[in-house]
This record gives C-alpha cells, sequence and structure tokens, in this order.
C-alpha cells in the first residue's frame, strides 16, 4: 500500500525553529524509481522510498535543497 501524504520538517531558516510541508504523492516517478510527492504549490519536491527514505528534487534553476530531517506517514483524510 502506497503513502499518500508526508509532513517533510527542515531546519527553520533562522536556524532555531522548524519548517514543516505537507507533500502530496503524485503521478511521477523519481531517479530513483521511488514515488514523486509536491506541496500544493509544487516547489517543494520529493522521492520518497516505501522505507521513508527522502531524495529531495529540484522545481527550478538555481534553487538550493534543504534536507527533511524528518519525514512522517500522515493518515489519509
Amino acid at each position: 500500500m502506497s503513502v499518500r501524504r508526508y509532513e517533510l520538517t527542515f531546519p527553520g531558516a533562522d536556524g532555531t525553529g522548524l519548517d514543516t510541508v505537507v507533500v502530496e504523492r503524485t503521478e511521477l516517478s523519481g531517479p530513483g524509481g521511488h514515488p514523486v510527492y509536491a506541496d500544493a504549490s509544487g516547489i517543494v519536491r520529493a522521492e520518497i522510498s516505501d522505507r521513508d527514505e527522502v531524495r529531495m528534487l529540484a522545481s527550478g534553476g538555481q534553487q538550493a535543497l534543504a534536507h527533511p530531517t524528518t519525514a512522517r506517514r500522515l493518515p489519509d483524510s
């Protein structure tokens, strides 16, 4: 069974807090053959394996990719 949504947590821009974003599964597969997940804006994109391993994917040029500190499966709503 595949996971529809994940919550990704990143270090805050100011270095003191945490930023979270929810990503949903798309119809795409990443370079590793795993599903690609994206936020509503399409800017945050990640390939996530069935073992919850995350590979961030660039959505545009000059993008500096941060790696999430956690990836948490969310229940289907």
